[in-house]
């Protein structure tokens, strides 16, 4: 990809993102720009270790870019739009990674009709394997979707669905890679109660989650079938689960999940204009979802 990527915010999702490109050699560092008004340490942070340019104007380092990257939080986005609002010209694609915010609502607020795509990565995307979700908004072409998904597809893989289906992709995969570590630390703990060292513990339960995975992508089976596969009669994987099911865990975590796809869908309506129209964007076909491997 020959264009440069300014990054609006700092924070975490952003440095996953920043290192997930870098390490796959989509860009090199002096192509990815990053302001922060508030954190010159944490700019500091992300020149010495990815050697990416700071900014602390973001207006700046958007009138440098081709692409420009809102990572900021939800309710800081109309005071960004305003500081990097002379750098946010006519030419620029704007690419938002905030939870619940719908395109119309960043359209709204800029001055000309740039192209936005929504897009929910998560931070796997540190390592190359985000699951990435885009939606476009209502000025941008396939052009700039099949810009994103490229991009994104060096750090996971990407897939376009409905806007409408962004919360729920938020609760799901947006916020996913922590209910695994979640689970994990439990895992752990029961391990160290049992008196196995943590390293060797660690190992195991990274390498069962690992192939978990993979099994799961490419066996074609459904979950259910997967786990009634270990689960024999009067076996150890049976006294698991006679126990989460008598603490209903499955359904408690189904309303958990659903407790963050709720969230993100408030995100979006407390950092909405007032009288902002639901514009329900569609979204044009894609090229099948792709992976590319880290250094490709």
């Amino acid at each position: 990809m020959d264009k440069k990527i300014a990054f609006i915010g700092a924070g975490s999702m952003a440095e996953s993102i920043i290192g997930g490109l870098i390490a796959d050699g989509l860009l090199p560092p002096h192509y990815i720009l990053a302001s922060n008004h508030s954190n010159e340490a944490r700019l500091a942070h992300l020149k010495e270790t990815y050697g990416i340019r700071p900014f602390s104007d973001s207006a700046e380092a958007a009138a440098e870019a081709d692409i420009v990257i809102l990572s900021i939080k939800p309710k800081q986005l109309e005071d960004a739009l305003q500081a990097a609002a002379p750098g946010l010209t006519k030419d620029k694609v704007i690419f938002s990674v905030l939870a619940g915010i719908k395109t119309n609502q960043i359209e709204e607020q800029l001055h000309h009709n740039n192209p936005v795509i929504r897009v929910m990565p998560n931070t796997s995307a540190k390592v190359g394997q985000s699951s990435t979700a885009l939606a476009k908004g209502v000025h941008a072409r396939d052009e700039h979707l099949q810009a994103a998904s490229e991009l994104f597809s060096a750090i996971g893989t990407a897939v376009v669905v409905k806007e409408e289906d962004m919360n729920a992709v938020t609760g799901i995969a947006g916020s996913g890679p922590a209910y695994f570590y979640y689970f994990a630390e439990a895992m752990e703990q029961a391990a160290a109660a049992s008196g196995l060292p943590k390293e060797e513990a660690r190992d195991l339960i990274i390498q069962t989650m690992f192939g978990a995975a993979v099994r799961m992508r490419e066996s074609g089976q459904t979950s259910a079938e997967l786990y009634q596969e270990v689960r024999s009669p009067g076996g150890t994987t049976e006294a698991a689960f006679q126990e989460m099911e008598k603490h209903n865990l499955q359904d408690a975590f189904k309303k958990s999940v659903q407790a963050a796809i709720s969230r993100s869908a408030a995100l979006g309506e407390q950092n909405s204009p007032p009288d902002s129209p639901d514009t329900g964007m569609n979204n044009a076909d894609m090229p099948p979802n792709s992976k590319r491997s880290l250094g490709q």
